[in-house]
């Protein structure tokens, strides 16, 4: 049951269709052949309604806030052209309970429809034309329906070439977000192969830093290390001050923290128990408290639980990945999250896709997937190699040697040649390796007990 008319919804809820329209085109595919600005008794919400409908007509889209800007200069009555300034100005802030707005007004319109089908049929009625009747009613009865086929090639280009269509989350090195087309995009899944101690977790910390740094909402889910350790793990990323040391820093991490833009949820479910229907549910919990994430970070996918139990380890993997895939398609978020490499890649210089551990269909079912190799050699100078593994959205197969500062969680690319000139008195430091200082202790320790 629907209001008899939309000014019983209120000047909220009419401005909260308008949002609708404007930033959900499936919303307005749907309605458009039973929506009418005579709907509406604002002047306003009118011109706007009119634009939308004759830009969908032409385009198969919706318009651009760029598109009405310019059609509102056109606009020769100054007074309608400052209210349709302010009426836009509050549509583009509102982003609450935009789905109950949808369904109640797809309801409301398809009811309109049926009220104008049943007033229409009087006369067909008196003229006993029963067929046209029934063929109206059946009209009436169907308005509204879901008409989103997928992407139309022929008429959607005006969609495909908006640069606002694919948005992006870039990371901290620009050679990987000139690979992604600007970073990981809505709906994407991106994933990091590493032996143990590699420093996946700590590419994690950079990517989601890095986020909020952008002024990007941030959740990271962490299934080895607890909540307070990948907080201060932050502290260092934002401070650059190594995380040994981190804890008597505090005043200069408050300070730090007030100047970032974005914010950052930490939470942490023990490995095995919470399976991806978990964090799904944890997500729309924050989005329920007014905080929706811009990015999700898991570390690591391997350690949720599958639906699907009594199966190969392999089956309930891939089920897990299919399960994280589609949370990032429902969502239209992007998820990155990281994996170990089986026993012969933790020894290689580059690790192929094909050292996958677990299963290595893995690779089919991200968007973007690179390697961290790091030797033990590499652990101890600080340096490292990441290769392009898979990438949906450009090449793949290159490779880049880095600085790797564990410490901090920074990462620094550099060519071959510069990391075969690096000496090991300039490498950088990892915290919890052996330095040289460590390594000459030790070997005049073990002079002592010898020589006495």
């Amino acid at each position: 049951m629907t209001l008899r008319d939309i000014n019983q919804y209120g000047p909220g809820f009419q401005i909260k269709v308008l949002a609708a329209l404007l930033n959900n085109k499936n919303f307005l595919v749907n309605i458009h052949d039973i929506v009418s600005e005579e709907y509406f008794d604002n002047q306003a919400h009118k011109w706007i309604m009119t634009e939308i409908l004759k830009y969908y007509n032409k385009y198969h889209t919706t318009p651009s806030l760029e598109v009405l800007k310019v059609e509102l200069k056109k606009l020769q009555n100054e007074v309608l052209q400052i209210a349709v300034k302010e009426q836009l100005r509050e549509a583009y802030k509102e982003t609450d309970d935009l789905a109950y707005v949808e369904e109640e007004f797809s309801a409301f319109c398809k009811n309109q429809m049926l009220k104008k089908a049943l007033l229409q049929s009087v006369e067909l009625l008196q003229a006993g034309d029963y067929d046209s009747i029934k063929f109206m009613i059946e009209s009436a009865m169907k308005a509204g329906q879901d008409k989103n086929l997928g992407h139309e090639y022929n008429k959607d280009l005006e969609t495909r070439y908006r640069e606002e269509h694919r948005i992006t989350i870039p990371t901290p090195w620009n050679e990987f977000n000139e690979l992604l087309q600007g970073g990981l995009g809505n709906g994407d899944f991106g994933l990091i192969f590493g032996n143990p101690g590699g420093g996946k977790s700590w590419a994690l910390i950079a990517l989601g830093g890095h986020a909020v740094k952008m002024g990007f909402n941030v959740i990271h889910y962490t299934l080895e290390l607890g909540e307070d350790y990948i907080g201060r793990r932050y502290d260092s990323y934002f401070t650059q001050i190594p995380v040994n040391v981190i804890i008597p820093n505090k005043a200069k991490v408050e300070k730090v923290l007030e100047k970032l833009p974005g914010n950052l949820i930490i939470k942490e479910y023990a490995p095995g128990k919470a399976s991806i229907s978990t964090v799904e549910s944890h997500i729309k919990k924050c989005i329920d408290l007014d905080f929706k994430p811009d990015l999700i970070i898991i570390d690591y996918v391997d350690l949720l639980r599958s639906k699907r139990n009594n199966r190969e380890r392999k089956d309930e993997i891939d089920d897990i990945y299919t399960s994280t895939k589609g949370l990032a398609r429902e969502l239209n978020i992007p998820i990155w999250s990281v994996s170990q490499v089986n026993r012969a890649g933790a020894k290689d210089d580059v690790i192929e896709g094909d050292k996958a551990a677990g299963s290595y269909d893995k690779i089919m079912i991200i968007d973007f997937g690179a390697s961290l190799s790091r030797k033990r050699e590499d652990k101890v100078n600080g340096t490292g190699r990441w290769h392009i593994m898979k990438n949906r959205y450009g090449m793949d197969g290159l490779t880049y040697g880095a600085k790797i500062d564990t410490s901090t969680g920074h990462f620094e690319m550099i060519t071959d040649d510069e990391l075969e000139t690096i000496t090991p008195a300039s490498k950088p430091v990892s915290y919890g390796e052996v330095t040289d200082s460590d390594k000459e202790q030790l070997r005049q320790f073990n002079n002592f007990f010898l020589n006495n």
